[in-house]
């Protein structure tokens, strides 16, 4: 089973293209924090990098920018493409098949609320060249943040 699940907030602006069918294709990288700190204390994060198809990707493009969070399901795809010096290049991102929007940057509550499906997303080539680490994400902020309280889960209420 190939399945991911997401929370984070988007490194840089959606960048949105379309193929030679005229599909809409776009692609973004999400900081998600990780659930422990370093060594010297500090959150860290992961910095993935998403690929949405079709409408979805259209609306990826109109209503997200950089800081904005979302969670995403989909699954992990790897690709290889040739670049320009003819090396063969390979890249691992997650292709998205949802996309839920749950805020900008600046907002504190869920006002900007969106869930976008598309159908399955299609293996169709493209070569988006090598992409640029992300720079300037705020990764002490807290994901998580308007989930509202805590669920307390206990193994004794199992029924096995």
């Amino acid at each position: 089973m190939n399945k991911v699940f997401l929370i984070g907030r988007l490194t840089r602006d959606p960048e949105l293209r379309y193929t030679g069918s005229n599909t809409a294709v776009a692609t973004f990288s999400l900081a998600v924090n990780r659930n422990f700190s370093n060594q010297n204390g500090e959150r860290e994060a992961d910095f993935i990098n998403i690929v949405v198809w079709r409408k979805q990707a259209e609306n990826v493009k109109n209503f997200l920018t950089q800081g904005s969070q979302v969670a995403i399901d989909g699954r992990i795809q790897t690709r290889s493409y040739d670049d320009q010096n003819g090396q063969k290049r390979y890249v691992t991102e997650v292709v998205a098949d949802n996309v839920e929007f749950l805020g900008s940057k600046n907002s504190s509550t869920n006002s900007n609320n969106m869930n976008s499906s598309a159908s399955k997303a299609e293996p169709t080539p493209y070569d988006f060249g090598d992409m640029p680490e992300p720079k300037g994400t705020d990764i002490d902020s807290n994901p998580f943040a308007d989930f509202g309280s805590s669920i307390e889960i206990s193994d004794d209420e199992l029924p096995f």
